[in-house]
């Protein structure tokens, strides 16, 4: 345990009210820090008193001077790459890295597994690879490709949460993109919950439920006309990727849905231009949201060093003045999450070419370090740590449906974690439990450590492996409902 960690004692007497007691002089209750125990009994969140309570529990922990409890955090995009490419992560390192992090629910990405996600087979193949393996809490997103609008109604009867694809190359050639058309008519098959939708019939239910459309949104025809330089100069490969393509494809996302109704996500907003087209459309009344990421918040393209290849991502880092402009559309709402998209790859591909932007993998590896790089950015800005907490938990589980997570409130899941928000330290890439030590973070020294992290009232302890005890969630509405095991 760091130090200045919590201390606990037990009991074993088998008529204590609660399996476990948290008390602490700062518990994030209704997006407030306040004096509180909280009693956890069959994994949930069964009361919240205030101090001094003594509620009875067979473990009672009371929480250092210098730490705070949070909801578990939920992070719905991660590229775990099981089965087909486990040796990029793998279920069992990804949910140790997320629970590190203070991560108690991940959504998996439809790539880079083989197969992808894209039917309810491969489906029923990811879950049988995570099955027993996971340390927190996972849910699967499906895949939209060309010729697959069949299988989006069946994947969400199984329990995806919505359906993520491609405008342009994928990186992988087994998740071919989709053109403008293609994603407008699944869009329309979604939104309308029959095979035979057109787009312009229907506007689905507007349910929290229905499953997303979610879009890796930048443009082809932009990014084929613009230079594709090799060589270690990060400028030349920022160049490769203008922010037009990201509005134009942005555009292209806007209109499909204004058109059928469906409801649909921009993934990893990297280019602050678009907020303005994303404001004017959700004030129309267009369905949709936003996510941007730890590394478009905290990372700037004048700070990447020649052939540093580790902060190679797509869409890319940008502008300092960019970077501040994500944080005022998150600060007035027009961006709703932040989430990792952590998607790690062995040294190989990451630094394949010897620095060479063009050769090398694009993908960031910061499963673990998500909070602690946001927060220590938010603090410098003078953002209160209950507003982070809100974009990394409370935010991402209502997008998504799960009513149970993201929230320390009586009936929740008990998914929580102990941070102490002012301890520093340095990251040191090889202590990292992800798969392979890369991350652009190696070396950078951040605040906020994580303590702790509680799955169902039980804490997750990683010097013991990390014991599988995540469940697979089902999306709420579909066969089996929220939080079911797959």
């Amino acid at each position: 345990m760091p130090r200045g960690g919590p201390s606990a004692t037990g009991r074993t007497a088998a008529s204590v009210a609660f399996d476990l007691v948290l008390a602490g002089d700062r518990v994030l209750v209704d997006g407030a820090f306040v004096p509180a125990e909280v009693g956890v009994r069959d994994g949930r969140i069964a009361r919240i008193a205030g101090p001094g309570a003594r509620l009875d529990g067979a473990l009672r922990v009371r929480l250092a001077d210098d730490e705070v409890l949070v909801p578990g955090l939920v992070d719905t995009h991660v590229h775990v790459n099981e089965p087909g490419r486990t040796e990029w992560e793998g279920f069992a390192s990804a949910t140790r890295a997320a629970a590190a992090g203070g991560v108690t629910t991940i959504v998996d990405m439809p790539l880079n597994s083989i197969p992808p996600t894209t039917s309810v087979a491969a489906l029923e193949a990811k879950r049988r690879a995570a099955e027993g393996r996971v340390a927190v809490d996972v849910g699967f997103w499906g895949g939209i490709v060309p010729g697959n609008e069949a299988d989006l109604l069946p994947l969400a009867e199984a329990g995806v949460f919505g359906f993520k694809c491609f405008l342009l190359d994928s990186g992988v050639p087994e998740f071919p993109p989709v053109s403008a058309d293609e994603l407008e008519r699944a869009m329309a098959v979604v939104a309308n919950g029959r095979h035979d939708a057109v787009a312009g019939r229907g506007a689905g239910s507007g349910a929290a439920a229905d499953p997303l459309v979610i879009v890796h949104a930048e443009d082809a025809a932009v990014i084929d006309a613009a230079p594709h330089a090799h060589g270690r100069a990060y400028a030349d490969f920022l160049a490769s990727r203008p922010d037009a393509a990201e509005g134009d494809a942005i555009a292209a996302v806007i209109d499909a849905a204004r058109r059928t109704g469906a409801r649909a996500h921009i993934l990893h907003l990297s280019s602050a231009g678009a907020l303005g087209a994303i404001a004017r459309a959700r004030a129309d009344g267009v369905r949709l949201t936003v996510e941007t990421c730890p590394h478009y918040l905290a990372l700037t393209a004048d700070e990447v060093p020649e052939g540093g290849t580790a902060f190679k991502c797509c869409p890319p880092i940008r502008g300092a003045a960019n970077r501040d402009a994500l944080w005022r559309g998150l600060a007035a709402g027009v961006i709703d999450t932040i989430v990792s998209d952590h998607s790690p790859a062995p040294a190989a591909l990451k630094l394949a070419g010897d620095g060479d932007f063009a050769e090398a993998w694009g993908g960031i590896a910061s499963l673990q370090l998500g909070l602690p790089v946001v927060w220590t950015e938010a603090r410098g800005r003078g953002i209160r740590l209950e507003r982070v907490v809100e974009w990394m938990s409370a935010a991402p589980a209502r997008l998504i449906g799960l009513s149970g997570k993201g929230a320390i409130a009586e009936g929740s899941d008990a998914d929580l974690a102990i941070l102490a928000p002012d301890e520093a330290f340095t990251v040191d890439a090889a202590a990292l439990q992800h798969r392979h030590p890369i991350t652009p973070y190696d070396g950078r020294e951040l605040v906020g450590a994580v303590r702790a992290t509680y799955l169902a009232g039980e804490p997750i302890d990683l010097a013991d492996g990390a014991v599988a005890r995540g469940r697979l969630l089902r999306r709420a509405g579909s066969e089996g409902g929220q939080g079911d095991v797959a």
